[in-house]
């Protein structure tokens, strides 16, 4: 096996072992006797659905997904929204959502179905807040380089279904909410902006972290977050129903690759599962490491991986394709400039890398000298945030289509393969 493949091979087993279809129905229980509605939201949602309807048979229901992540299902509705920012589709299906748990009884029975992505497929702007301008605060988060737990926070501030809304709107029924972290930490209150989650930050949060971040904003929204928004707190009584759970997350994803390295014949050292920060910089970190690992190398020492995930982020500064993972590869490549022995993976597990829908890219010793042949400055296109046209250019991306679950990055830094 080269090293390309085992890098793919690991990524492979990563997504597979999140794949709802494999990891779901433990979780499940009895389906409840009287009304049971099934509702979601994420890249994975509808996946989800497809693995819940598996077991129960056709239920009542409506969950939204990414544009091209449906799954056929015989009772719940799947309808695609647009995804990372959000579109007309999603405003729609929301407020069906809504409409749907609104008015249930005691002995009704929710089952919600969250995975990252639902951020943005669940749209429901608060206020005066219109479609538009939602999406552009949305676009300049996205933009701006903020970590995604504070990206979260001000999009529940904003929303009138996300931190804790979704639950409170379907109380007195009884919620089991099932999730698939995509989040460092695995806080169930930043999957998805928390729709079934309560949280006791503030409107005044929400507005430190725009002024952070250089954020201008409509007056809609400063309406908004000048008063009292509808973000639920932990202890209201209408969220006293509700079961939050988390079954699958990136730890378990890692593991499965961890113990797949292993039983190709190499060593793993486990760098975590929760990094954040700027990926050009998480990268030459990475890169730093994994230099100091081949000097320590001994001749007959196994291959060494280093397996981390996490979520990072990219600040704007250019106007290329790219994303955080793709930005890391490319940033590792120039860190490591063509050492020899030394290969890498880094991929989003949905499938889509930023805004593209491109994985990620796997690098190599040649990757800097294949750039030269096609006449490609690599620090030229780091600077303009191309990471995904670099990769295009010289053959290297991982376009995997969509994954249909979501654990976020997976990075694999390979130090003396097999068969390099």
């Amino acid at each position: 096996m080269s090293s390309e493949e085992l890098l793919r091979a690991l990524f492979d087993k990563a997504v597979e072992v999140a794949d709802p279809m494999q990891s779901l129905a433990r979780h499940l229980p009895e389906k409840p006797d009287g009304r049971v509605i099934v509702v979601g939201a994420g890249k994975a949602s509808a996946r989800m659905a497809e693995a819940v309807e598996a077991v129960w048979g056709p239920c009542e229901g409506l969950v939204i997904t990414r544009y091209g992540y449906g799954r056929p299902c015989t009772g719940i509705e799947i309808v695609e929204a647009a995804h990372p920012v959000p579109d007309e589709a999603g405003l729609k299906a929301t407020s069906r959502m809504i409409e749907l748990v609104d008015g249930l009884g005691e002995d009704d029975f929710v089952l919600a179905l969250i995975s990252g992505g639902a951020s943005a497929l669940l749209t429901a702007p608060a206020g005066h807040i219109t479609l538009s301008e939602k999406q552009a605060v949305n676009q300049a988060l996205l933009s701006s380089g903020a970590p995604i737990g504070q990206m979260n926070l001000v999009r529940k501030h904003l929303s009138k279904v996300k931190g804790g809304q979704l639950a409170a709107a379907s109380y007195p029924a009884s919620m089991l909410s099932l999730m698939i972290s995509d989040v460092p930490g695995d806080n169930p209150a930043e999957i998805g902006s928390g729709p079934t989650v309560g949280d006791a930050s503030s409107a005044a949060d929400a507005r430190e972290i725009l002024s952070t971040w250089g954020i201008e904003v409509p007056a809609s929204v400063d309406e908004v977050l000048g008063g009292q928004t509808g973000v639920v707190p932990p202890g209201d009584i209408r969220l006293s129903r509700v079961t939050n759970r988390i079954y699958a997350a990136p730890s378990q994803s890692l593991e499965a690759a961890r113990r797949l390295a292993e039983e190709s014949g190499c060593d793993v050292e486990l760098l975590g599962d929760a990094l954040e920060g700027e990926a050009r910089e998480v990268a030459a970190r990475q890169a730093d490491l994994a230099l100091q690992r081949q000097i320590e190398r001994k001749g007959n020492d196994k291959p060494l991986v280093l397996l981390s995930g996490g979520e990072l982020t990219v600040t704007r500064r250019g106007d290329g394709v790219g994303g955080p993972n793709a930005e890391f590869a490319l940033a590792l490549a120039l860190a490591l400039n063509g050492a020899p022995g030394i290969h890498a993976i880094a991929c989003d597990t949905d499938g889509v890398d930023g805004a593209a829908e491109v994985a990620g890219a796997i690098i190599g010793p040649h990757t800097l000298s294949k750039a030269s042949q096609e006449g490609l400055s690599a620090e030229a296109q780091l600077e303009n945030n191309n990471a995904h046209g670099f990769f295009e250019a010289i053959g290297d991306q991982v376009v995997c289509g969509p994954t249909l679950t979501n654990v976020n990055d997976f990075r694999a830094i390979l130090i003396g393969a097999p068969n390099p």
